[in-house]
């Protein structure tokens, strides 16, 4: 009764584990987006962790993990099946039941009750249920690490994004002033106070901001339909992105980089996860060793028959044939033509391998904690000349307008002063979240939540 119990234990978690995974994954694809136009980076970063096809692929690949170390620790208990079969035999032949030879007509019915388990297998068993539970916590890393680069490609396209709507804004001023400019000149040219050159300059200018503004606000567009991809959000949907407080100088606390790298090789799954790759090839180094020693196991039977050649009644032949038994098998491996040594040497390699992935995993870390760093310290000097040259800039501009206002500079010289104002301003956007994103990476590789 023990046994039966363990057993309807053991294989209803098996089965309410995947069918709860496979429920979750089907509500959360057939669930339809919140009806909300405005998302800020934050909502945006937690629906894709529930969303994302990539990270909704790795929940699969672990609850398929799942479902093979709840297997493997069902292999420990003995398996069972039943058979049953009926004959028709003519002529002479052996009966199916008492094994005597007749000449006659003989119709047998015979069932069957069987069961086997593994006493000893060298300790394989043991091993391969241990290394299905180190294949569920990679898998549980494996979703950490899609989760993770969904964030880092959100945070991208959201900030990516965000400088493309303030290029908006600043390209719409500067139409708006190449207008007026244009008018004025406009207004001159028709009174014979300028030379038609200066007059098509400014017509050419308002003509090209016209055009980039078109294109910045394809390009945020575009952008938009990036994030909306990443968040699985379907064409209906509307979108569009939060605009938080960026007022941002650019001066961040930047801890030294070997902190930082030491920090992510704590907290990245992808470390944990080459970690744990080679203790399962550990694991299979045991598996193949256990093919060197002997197995043990133990098989039972319970059967019982009815022939029509003797002379008692159905029921009473199945009590009579009924016969119970009991076998002990032990299998002493003494040449495999070289199978487990072929395994031993492989698993060999592999944990090597394994080695050398982790190692190749961190050197991909710390070139990207170097890349990071090296860019937040260059935005942070950056975005600080940026800043005072757009300022420059915008007073040299302010000045020019009024010098053309009153005819002082010619149209020429007020679209150069625009120019390198516009050009300035673009800079130090630029600088801005460039700043943003690579102090937001950092945060990242040390563990801690993206937030602007």
């Amino acid at each position: 009764m023990k046994w039966y119990l363990t057993i309807c234990v053991l294989v209803s978690n098996l089965v309410a584990m995947g069918q709860q995974d496979l429920e979750w994954i089907q509500k959360t694809m057939t669930e339809a987006p919140p009806q909300k136009k405005i998302w800020s980076l934050e909502e945006c970063l937690e629906y894709a962790r529930t969303r994302n096809l990539t990270v909704l692929n790795a929940h699969l690949d672990k609850s398929s993990a799942e479902v093979n170390y709840r297997q493997s620790e069902l292999e420990r208990l003995p398996n069972l099946s039943a058979n049953a079969s009926e004959s028709f035999t003519n002529g002479y032949s052996i009966d199916p039941i008492t094994s005597a030879y007749v000449n006659e007509q003989i119709y047998a019915t015979s069932a069957n009750l069987n069961s086997e388990i593994v006493v000893f297998n060298g300790f394989q068993l043991n091993n391969e249920i241990k290394k299905s539970k180190l294949l569920v916590d990679q898998n549980s890393f494996f979703v950490q690490e899609a989760e993770n680069n969904i964030s880092l490609n959100i945070t991208n396209a959201y900030l990516q994004a965000l400088y493309y709507r303030e290029e908006i804004y600043v390209t719409e001023n500067t139409l708006d002033n190449s207008e007026i400019a244009l008018d004025i000149a406009t207004a001159r040219f028709e009174a014979g106070a300028i030379a038609k050159k200066d007059y098509s300059d400014a017509l050419s200018q308002a003509a090209s901001d016209r055009y980039l503004l078109i294109e910045a606000r394809n390009n945020y567009n575009s952008q938009i339909l990036i994030l909306k991809q990443l968040l699985e959000l379907g064409p209906e949907t509307n979108f569009s992105i939060e605009e938080p407080d960026t007022n941002y100088n650019g001066v961040t606390i930047i801890d030294n980089k070997l902190n930082i790298y030491e920090r992510a090789l704590e907290s990245l799954p992808e470390i944990k996860a080459g970690e744990l790759n080679i203790a399962i090839n550990e694991k299979e180094l045991d598996i193949a060793q256990g093919g060197y020693l002997p197995s043990l196991s133990l098989s039972g039977n319970l059967g019982t028959g009815y022939t029509s050649v003797q002379d008692i009644g159905f029921y009473d032949q199945l009590n009579l044939n009924f016969n119970p038994r009991v076998s002990l098998s032990l299998n002493v491996p003494i040449f495999s033509r070289g199978q487990n040594k072929a395994q031993e040497q492989n698993a060999r390699i592999d944990i090597e391998k394994a080695r050398i992935n982790l190692k190749s995993t961190e050197k991909e870390v710390y070139e990207k904690v170097e890349t990071a760093w090296r860019n937040a310290i260059a935005a942070q000097n950056q975005i600080i000349a940026a800043e005072a040259a757009r300022d420059a800039a915008s007073d040299s501009y302010q000045l020019a307008q009024k010098q053309y206002e009153v005819g002082s500079i010619n149209t020429m010289d007020l679209l150069v002063s625009k120019n390198s104002y516009s050009n300035a301003e673009q800079n130090y956007i630029q600088a801005k979240y460039l700043s943003i994103l690579y102090s937001q990476l950092l945060q990242f590789y040390q563990g801690n939540k993206i937030k602007i």
